[in-house]
């Protein structure tokens, strides 16, 4: 097709006041007028014709340069493709009119190849609405969490960038931002936490009094609401939210480069668990703060709980209990249903959660693939199961044409579906009742793992029973060493080294075995290593 680069100025003649154009005299001088590159376009889709024009070079090779530019990328589409050349034709068309730089052979030729729009540039918040919308396959919990990085984070630093344009300084600066914005909530929640205390050091009584107080109100009405930082695994999560979309990218062929990967963070650190051994306690009650985030019961402590639950008669000690012993996770113990049982071989399939989405609950699969599971139950679960079924029959028969049959093995008296986030409050009030140091509702799961793995149960059963894909993650998560066991384990250790009898400390007389004591249940009672062990009976079922 038809191209040239041709020299022209904006004299004008002075008969008729029209530009000279490339007939102007003063052409030849080197510093008059400026150059200019012309090449014919394929026609668009009604057959009128067009031309790229830009003007404005210092001299002539600069023009064909950028002629030659064009040239290139006419070439893309094969001769016989008529509209793969009309897409060449409408990119050069809109960026002759835009002025804009002409894009490269090598970006145009991949973005061609792999059907993409030539004449629009996706920014990152377009790109990330869409790849969100694309994730057919995720869990709501997932989805969710997706959405959060998406609309509170990623899209209001960085979603009005070119996708083809993001950088890594561009992420640098996002997570410095939020690092600011971080300083920015901890000072407002200071001022907040600070109002409020001081608010209750105003009597009630008293004219003064009464308008101290509703002024201080309104000032706090006024302040921010108490936010949460975003911490460091919430910032890792960011990133890894990003780096999945912009793959999603680089396999469209929309990008070549994934800054997300490039981007270095202060890593995000999983708080250490810890047993709640006595001089830990002691602390505690002295200064009323946890060690730890996750904080796991000893097996005393454990038991200490169910019994409480057992001697108080709450209905919900089958769930404790399953979760005690089992592991299961909140939403799936929310969610399990009597259909799950199979008692001839002592068994429990979890097949669904009752998942918590902002407050509202909805049913989906287990967390994970591995999360779908079958569990066996021990012979005495299985019998306090078995006691729980026999009692929600009964509430059944007591609320008659009331109750709603939802079919879930725990639910509330009427037989309503248990609300995930009620069951951690009520968790937390139970443990406060009982007496107890405080943990979490999914500490649970840590007691689980640790007193199987305390047990010698091998990592592989407990990896299966709590529902984990690997056994790293049991390891590494949830496996929380016991007192006693760490001291069996160094006890060991020592032993193996062979030591002549006067380097060795004089042994301890061996302590006389605890007498066996009935107690008034029936139930035979003995102690090991300070444990108290209870024999259970084989049936606790009330008939």
């Amino acid at each position: 097709m038809k191209g040239l680069t041709y020299k022209r100025c904006a004299c004008r003649s002075p008969e008729t006041g029209k530009q000279l154009g490339k007939s102007c005299p003063k052409l030849p001088n080197k510093n008059h007028g400026v150059w200019v590159c012309r090449q014919e376009l394929p026609t668009r889709e009604d057959g009128t014709r067009r031309t790229f024009r830009r003007t404005g070079y210092a001299n002539k090779t600069d023009a064909q340069e950028d002629l030659d530019r064009v040239r290139a990328l006419l070439t893309i589409p094969e001769k016989s493709d008529a509209e793969g050349r009309r897409r060449i034709g409408d990119l050069l068309e809109s960026v002759s009119a835009s002025k804009e730089e002409i894009p490269g052979y090598e970006e145009t030729k991949r973005r061609f190849g792999t059907g993409q729009s030539l004449t629009t540039h996706a920014t990152v918040g377009e790109w990330l609405e869409q790849w969100l919308a694309g994730k057919k396959a995720l869990r709501k919990s997932g989805q969710t969490r997706y959405d959060v990085d998406i609309r509170c984070h990623l899209v209001p630093r960085i979603g009005h960038i070119r996708l083809d344009r993001l950088t890594v300084p561009h992420l640098d600066a996002m997570f410095e931002g939020i690092a600011e914005t971080n300083v920015e909530i901890v000072d407002a929640n200071l001022l907040r936490r600070t109002a409020l205390d001081e608010l209750k050091l105003i009597p009630w009584k008293g004219t003064e009094n009464r308008r101290r107080r509703k002024a201080m109100k309104e000032t706090i009405e006024a302040m921010p609401p108490f936010r949460r930082v975003t911490g460091p695994a919430s910032q890792q999560h960011i990133r890894a939210t990003l780096r999945a979309a912009l793959n999603t990218a680089i396999g469209r062929g929309m990008i070549t480069f994934n800054a997300a990967s490039y981007v270095e963070l202060a890593p995000a650190k999983r708080p250490k668990a810890m047993v709640w051994e006595e001089h830990i306690v002691e602390e505690w009650l002295r200064t009323g703060e946890k060690p730890s985030p996750v904080m796991v019961w000893t097996p005393e402590q454990a038991g200490q709980f169910l019994d409480f639950l057992a001697d108080t008669g709450d209905r919900l000690y089958g769930l404790f209990h399953l979760i005690t012993f089992r592991g299961l996770r909140r939403g799936e113990a929310c969610g399990v249903r009597w259909t799950d049982r199979n008692r001839r071989i002592r068994s429990l399939t979890i097949a669904t959660q009752l998942v918590q989405d902002g407050w509202n609950v909805v049913e989906s699969a287990p967390k994970t693939d591995s999360g779908e599971r079958t569990i066996t139950l021990d012979e005495y679960t299985d019998e306090v199961l078995e006691e729980h079924r026999i009692k929600q029959d009964a509430e059944r028969l007591e609320w008659g044409e009331a109750w709603q049959s939802t079919g879930r093995m725990f639910t509330r008296e009427n037989g309503e579906f248990i609300h995930p986030g009620w069951l951690s409050d009520y968790f937390e009030r139970l443990v406060e009742l009982a007496g107890l140091p405080p943990i979490r509702l999914h500490d649970l799961r840590h007691v689980a793992a640790s007193l199987m793995l305390a047990a010698k149960v091998d990592v592989k059963i407990v990896s299966e029973t709590l529902g984990h894909s690997d056994t790293r993650i049991t390891r590494e998560t949830y496996q929380s060493i016991m007192p006693q066991v760490a001291a069996e384990a160094a006890e060991a250790t020592a032993a193996m080294v062979p030591r002549g009898a006067s380097r060795r400390p004089a042994p301890e007389p061996p302590a006389e075995p605890a007498a066996a004591q009935v107690e008034p249940d029936g139930l035979t009672m003995g102690s090991h290593q300070g444990a108290k062990i209870i024999a259970f009976p084989s049936r606790r079922i009330n008939v």
